[in-house]
């Protein structure tokens, strides 16, 4: 498998999205729990260019804005037209006092406040203001962003901003956007395959970002999310291969799942899985990145990076020879799903 294998986001799109099978996902670069230099971001960001890496996204969430403007610079070395990029909509940044701000998980932020938005006017908005801040004319792909419980706080509140998508005009902005060209692909980026369905049932999306709900650890999206994509033909960006971390750093203590600590059985079905990983050569790390891309919905994998040396280490863990044995270990030791797509069959 090589991070520069290209597959389109689906069939569909009347201009056709490419992606490699990695991805370069901005969140970090907004400053994600802890600073980021410029030029760390920036060394990033080339080393994934120069890996031959061609897929970049990014959201105004991301760093209140200074994602986007890191990806900015970069796309001016880069070529507008040598990648395909995508942003969100759903948030807007608007100017406040001190007091005010809401960085959320992102640390010396710029002074503004976030205000959750997926009307007509708030998609135009937002969309407007993010190619401000990167300097493009427009983006591939544009993602409604966080509808899901994870990021609202209960399944009302959920509700209640699919229910404002739809019923306040932010879809039809998105069908416009996508009908005039200035956007190739429309879609969400979140953090459940449920509301992926349900936007499924409400309208016509062409990809989901969806952050670490089909890992070694869950494939309950086999269920019946990802058949509809496959039926459908939408193309999934796959996020947090690592399930926030454990299966990258493996069982130890301490280790994240979630975005919390690992509970026990988490940590026990990791060391099993571990272990059949061991029997075969390989990092556990390289088979939750490629495990992924086995699912034929799966175009690309965005692991995060703050450094050169952190692209390298992905690109490296994505190229890794895995063999055949070991996914048929996992699923003899019932470790994942019997019907899991595996990426010796993709």
């Amino acid at each position: 498998m090589k991070v520069t294998d290209t597959t389109l986001l689906n069939g569909r799109t009347r201009r056709s999205v490419p992606l490699t099978k990695m991805g370069f996902g901005g969140a970090p670069l907004g400053n994600l729990y802890r600073e980021v230099t410029d030029d760390d971001a920036q060394a990033a960001l080339q080393a994934a260019f120069d890996a031959g890496i061609r897929y970049f996204d990014t959201a105004p969430q991301y760093g209140l804005g200074i994602s986007e403007k890191r990806f900015g610079e970069a796309l001016a070395r880069f070529g507008r037209d040598n990648v395909q990029l995508s942003t969100k909509i759903g948030r807007l940044l608007l100017d406040c006092e001190p007091h005010e701000v809401t960085p959320e998980a992102f640390v010396n932020v710029p002074q503004k406040r976030i205000v959750f938005d997926y009307t007509y006017d708030g998609v135009m908005r937002s969309y407007e203001a993010s190619r401000e801040r990167i300097n493009v004319s427009n983006a591939d792909i544009l993602l409604v962003h966080d509808v899901c419980v994870f990021s609202q706080g209960s399944q009302e509140q959920s509700d209640a901003k699919v229910r404002e998508l739809f019923d306040g005009g932010g879809y039809r902005a998105l069908c416009e956007l996508k009908d005039a060209g200035d956007v190739a692909a429309i879609g969400a980026g979140v953090n459940e395959w449920q509301v992926c369905e349900k936007l499924l049932g409400l309208g016509d999306f062409d990809g989901f970002l969806l952050a670490g709900r089909y890992t070694l650890l869950e494939q309950e999206a086999l269920e019946s999310f990802l058949p509809l994509c496959e039926k459908r033909d939408v193309g999934i960006i796959l996020g947090g291969p690592y399930n926030s971390g454990i299966l990258a750093t493996g069982p130890v203590e301490g280790a994240k799942y979630n975005y919390a600590e690992a509970p026990p059985e988490i940590l026990d079905r990791v060391r099993r899985i571990e272990a059949v990983c061991k029997s075969h050569d390989t990092p556990l790390i390289a088979a939750a990145l490629q495990f992924v891309l086995g699912h034929p919905c799966v175009k690309t994998v965005i692991p995060g990076a703050v450094s050169a040396a952190e692209v390298k280490a992905n690109v490296e863990v994505l190229e890794t020879p895995i063999p055949a044995g070991l996914w048929s270990d996992l699923k003899a030791e019932k470790l994942i799903r019997p019907d899991c797509p595996l990426p010796s069959e993709s």
